[in-house]
């Protein structure tokens, strides 16, 4: 194991526990002695050893070595990867687990093939917690690497409620740091949207945490949010108390430092691969702007309602809002890792997907996960699985039946000034998603006016493009205005 942080180290610690020996190089010694001193206190210290260096390190290893990073994305990898080169032999296994982008990991899986050295880029999902406990796995790469290793991930990785490991072969090439580079942006969308409904019901409707706390616990024992990890969380801290006996939730400041720290690229890599793939992905990109925004002048106004009942009834709108917003952002975040599939042709089983999904990660969701499940089981007949989940009738009568919810939220919110971001864009994608025409008619015809960009005419060339073809330049020009 090179890199014995929170995850490398929760990690590391996992293996030890079932029996298997860890060699663990990391540059700060500090770090190290930390792991040492809890796997002693574990009684699980045996199966830990800690190198100074790369020759010692892969000198300890059997063969084939099998070599697990839990490094910071970017160049550090890259800097591991040649300082291991000359002691890497053919059959040797690279498991990337970092948050590494994907062309990264295959530009590395494209040098070291030539010396018959495998790259497997594993996304790791759960935080710290999971990593130590059982995490979902989300490898990709050569299918020789991956059979050689599943035994293994199989052992370390979460298990569903019937005993499945959340772990499956995902695809080829740099599929796996792919597909867990979605699942965050899909992370970000729901955490938006929960994060938005927090501040409704506390800011807004003057409920406090612990009252806030119980909301998110009926909503995540019951409906479509059950067991929903972020709800279900949610729960916890708004009940959490210091020693004081104050909230821990009411000291912490309103900012997200990780994108722009750079420790996180996740999310502004989701995103730029929706806009550069041209995937209408509206919940995840709005979802990252509030992560990097700051807040201002404005104080919230609070919602007045007529009666209790009248307050019940927001709070189950509420509670259909953030589930369809949830659901738009899978639905999003699936029509990109289908479209960046058939581009890079890695052959992704997005049935291994429902699976790594289902339990151990941070956007678990059990309703979503059954609705999907069906979709994309073997024996499924859907002529939507492999296009865009937005016309999957199971998908459909969800998202219409949370539609007049989500539209009165996001109506109050405007009205009150609520920061409601994530469902707003959720609003606004169903409704560009399921209106008959656009105003994208009137856009054409400026952009044919000023730029002879050319359009295609309703009366003599026919239908529209459908979502099962590519968008092709029109074939007519009306001359608006003589050059």
């Amino acid at each position: 194991m090179i890199g014995a942080g929170a995850m490398g180290g929760g990690m590391a610690l996992l293996m030890a526990e079932n029996g298997i020996s860890v060699s663990i190089q990391v540059p700060s010694s500090k770090t190290v002695d930390a792991l040492m001193k809890s796997a002693e206190e574990q009684g699980i210290h045996s199966k830990l050893s800690k190198y100074e260096n790369y020759k010692d390190l892969a000198a300890s290893l059997g063969s084939p070595k099998v070599i697990f990073f839990s490094l910071p994305h970017g160049t550090v990898g890259d800097t591991v990867v040649e300082g291991l080169y000359k002691y890497l032999d053919k059959g040797d296994i690279i498991v990337d687990c970092s948050n590494e982008e994907w062309v990264n990991t295959q530009r590395r899986q494209g040098k070291l093939v030539a010396q018959g050295v495998y790259y497997i880029g594993c996304g790791v999902s759960g935080g710290y917690q999971a990593a130590r406990r059982g995490p979902s796995m989300c490898p990709g790469g050569q299918e020789a690497a991956l059979d050689l290793m599943m035994p293994l991930f199989e052992k370390m990785a979460a298990k569903a409620a019937d005993g499945t490991p959340c772990v499956a072969k995902i695809g080829m090439g740099g599929a796996g740091h792919y597909v867990k580079m979605i699942h965050n942006g899909v992370e970000h969308g729901m955490m938006s949207c929960i994060s938005e409904a927090w501040e409704i019901m506390n800011k807004h409707m003057g409920m406090k945490y612990d009252d806030i706390g119980k909301v998110f616990e009926k909503w995540s024992t019951e409906g479509e949010l059950k067991n929903t990890f972020l709800v279900k969380i949610g729960a916890e801290i708004c009940e959490k108390k210091d020693k004081s006996g104050d909230h821990v939730l009411g000291d912490v400041q309103d900012k997200v430092v990780q994108d722009i720290d750079g420790s996180e690229g996740t999310g502004i890599w989701s995103n730029t691969q929706a806009t550069s793939l041209h995937v209408p992905a509206p919940t995840l990109s709005t979802a990252h702007y509030l992560r990097v925004t700051f807040h201002g002048s404005f104080l919230p106004t609070k919602f007045t309602f007529s009666s209790s009942s009248e307050q019940d009834a927001f709070i189950e709108d509420l509670r259909l809002a953030v589930y369809s917003t949830c659901l738009a952002a899978y639905v999003q975040g699936i029509s990109i890792i289908d479209v960046a599939d058939k581009q890079n042709k890695w052959c992704i089983d997005f049935g291994n997907i429902v699976q790594i999904w289902r339990a151990g990660c941070i956007i678990q969701a059990d309703h979503i996960s059954s609705l999907l499940a069906e979709i994309f089981h073997p024996s499924s007949t859907s002529i939507y699985k492999n296009h865009n989940l937005s016309f999957e009738p199971s998908i459909v009568a969800d998202l219409k039946k949370g539609f007049e919810s989500l539209k009165r939220v996001v109506a109050k919110g405007v009205q009150e000034n609520a920061v409601v971001p994530s469902m707003s864009a959720t609003l606004e994608w169903l409704k560009y998603r399921g209106n008959l025409e656009l105003p994208t008619q009137f856009y054409e015809a400026e952009l044919d006016y000023f730029g002879k960009h050319m359009y295609d005419s309703k009366e003599m060339d026919g239908k529209l493009d459908t979502d099962y073809q590519v968008p092709v330049t029109g074939k007519r020009h009306f001359e608006w205005k003589p050059a």
